[in-house]
């Protein structure tokens, strides 16, 4: 949990965070191919091949926002659920529903707390919103919960990069620029709390030894780009 003061904290996060989300949804994907200079599409691509899972899965993908990593599962051939806990992401999610361009049931729920069965997903993403979750042990109980045995689970998040050249850049970038594109051309408040959110995050050792005690085995740890973002992926233990 972050020690920062001008973070929210408990339900205070929760309405703070889907705020936040119904805000910045109408150009959100615009905002993601900019500011990353399209990389992020590679890493949810990279996100769902290492699910390494057969064609015609069941994959929940969790704070699915707009949808596109559920499109990159349905490229893949498997079959995703959206759940998100912002109405106004959905609402941008529902649109390519409605182009035929996405056909995966999308559910308004949070991550925390799934309306679904035990071991009903043979996978689970996520892409950027761990540090958006109230507890990080929950949300990997949840996972294990309802991920079969054998299944798989993949977590893209930010991350810092170990070069410290590319360290003082990167948080420059970070923490100055991308606070001001963003508000210029979406939510200022929103783009300057998505840096500061990094804080709630645990250090990775920490985060893939929580993976371990809840189920999974197979953990891994892979940094993309330099390590500007990182992809964990664990499987459930049988």
């Amino acid at each position: 949990m972050s020690t920062d003061p001008s973070l929210p904290q408990g339900q205070d996060k929760v309405a703070a965070v889907r705020s936040m989300f119904d805000a910045i949804a109408p150009r959100y994907e615009l905002l993601n191919r900019l500011l990353t200079f399209g990389m992020d599409s590679r890493w949810r691509r990279r996100s769902v091949r290492e699910l390494r899972l057969p064609p015609g899965s069941r994959v929940f993908d969790l704070a699915c926002g707009t949808g596109d990593l559920c499109r990159d599962l349905q490229a893949a051939e498997f079959n995703p659920v959206g759940f998100d806990l912002s109405a106004g992401m959905l609402q941008v999610a529902h649109k390519y529903r409605a182009s035929a361009k996405l056909h995966a049931p999308l559910v308004l729920g949070d991550a925390l707390c799934l309306p679904v069965p035990a071991e009903s997903a043979d996978g689970i993403t996520c892409g950027f919103a761990l540090r958006n979750v109230v507890d990080l042990g929950q949300l990997f109980a949840e996972l294990a919960r309802v991920v079969r045995p054998g299944g798989r689970v993949s977590l893209l998040e930010v991350s810092e990069p170990p070069n410290p050249i590319m360290r003082l850049g990167h948080s420059v970038y970070f923490g100055k620029v991308i606070p001001l594109i963003g508000g210029l051309l979406s939510d200022r408040t929103a783009y300057e709390y998505l840096p500061k959110s990094v804080a709630y995050m645990p250090p990775t050792e920490e985060m893939l030894d929580l993976l371990a005690q809840h189920g999974f085995e197979a953990v891994s740890h892979t940094p993309l780009s330099g390590g500007i973002a990182q992809l964990m992926t664990a499987t459930r233990r049988p």
